[in-house]
């Protein structure tokens, strides 16, 4: 592999993460399907959640997607490896939301994260969600469409 080959890999995938960030906040859960693999896996074992194949993760987003009030998730660079077609890596995730039963709350996580090359660029073969950092405070502000906004 040529540097400038790792150097365009790692593009790729920061753009495939940076994806994945704008799907789930544009609650456009097929595109965000088409990020993985066809026998790729989400899993989050906090939630408890896992998903795996591309129409589970598009039904299973849609239906975390309807609990919500609002959800607000930023992504930040985290570590790449390459190995090939395949590589290894980890982003930072801060988030706040509230779902329509009242939970809410804001979290640090990490996305432990294994990528693939295939012919239609990077996807993900599968993504695990670490919660880091929980607080469950009740939130002072509120999303201006938000239920509680609409008073």
């Amino acid at each position: 592999m040529t540097d400038l080959q790792a150097i365009a890999d790692r593009v790729e995938i920061d753009a495939l993460r940076a994806e994945f960030t704008d799907a789930v906040m544009m609650r456009d859960c097929a595109r965000l399907a088409s990020l993985f693999t066809p026998d790729g896996a989400l899993r989050m074992p906090n939630i408890p959640v896992e998903l795996v194949g591309r129409d589970e993760i598009r039904t299973g987003r849609e239906q975390l997607q309807a609990q919500w009030d609002f959800f607000v998730q930023n992504t930040h660079p985290g570590t790449v490896h390459l190995d090939g077609g395949t590589a290894t890596g980890r982003a930072y995730m801060h988030e706040v939301a509230r779902a329509l039963d009242g939970r809410q709350g804001l979290n640090y996580a990490i996305y432990h994260d294994r990528y693939q090359r295939t012919p239609d660029g990077w996807k993900f073969s599968e993504r695990v969600y670490e919660v880091r950092y929980l607080d469950t405070t009740p939130l002072t502000g509120s999303a201006p469409h938000s239920a509680e906004g609409q008073h």
